[in-house]
């Protein structure tokens, strides 16, 4: 019997896997760029080939955040293996974070504008 794992169980992980310096996870920070499921060779469980980007090249967690995908993945019964790729191409940039994220932030969200109400005497007496 195969017990195959379904992309949305995998997003569901990566959404509990974090950036160290942010608290948004790696699926809304937008860092994940593919993701493969395949058959593992005794069928009855998945590889899972992740390719991903950090924040920053110079990123010194870049090791420790894909390791945690890697341990959180392989922790599923359904999983055999995964591989997490780190690439750089294309590089990331703030406009990759889901809406959800942003808000959580603080980006991206306009403060209306309640000046235009206020009345200013400019008089001086």
């Amino acid at each position: 019997m195969k017990n195959l794992i379904q992309k949305d169980e995998v997003v569901n992980v990566l959404k509990q896997c974090f950036d160290p310096e942010l608290p948004v996870d790696l699926w809304n920070l937008g860092l994940i760029y593919d993701i493969q499921i395949q058959e593992a060779y005794d069928e009855t469980k998945s590889d899972i080939n992740i390719i991903m980007s950090l924040t920053t090249p110079g990123c010194t967690m870049g090791d420790q955040i894909s390791q945690d995908v890697r341990n959180k993945l392989e922790a599923l019964n359904s999983v055999n293996q995964a591989f997490v790729e780190v690439t750089f191409e294309p590089p990331w940039n703030p406009e990759m974070i889901t809406d959800e994220a942003k808000k959580k932030l603080g980006l991206g969200i306009v403060k209306p504008d309640n000046h235009e109400h206020i009345k200013i005497d400019e008089e001086w007496e």
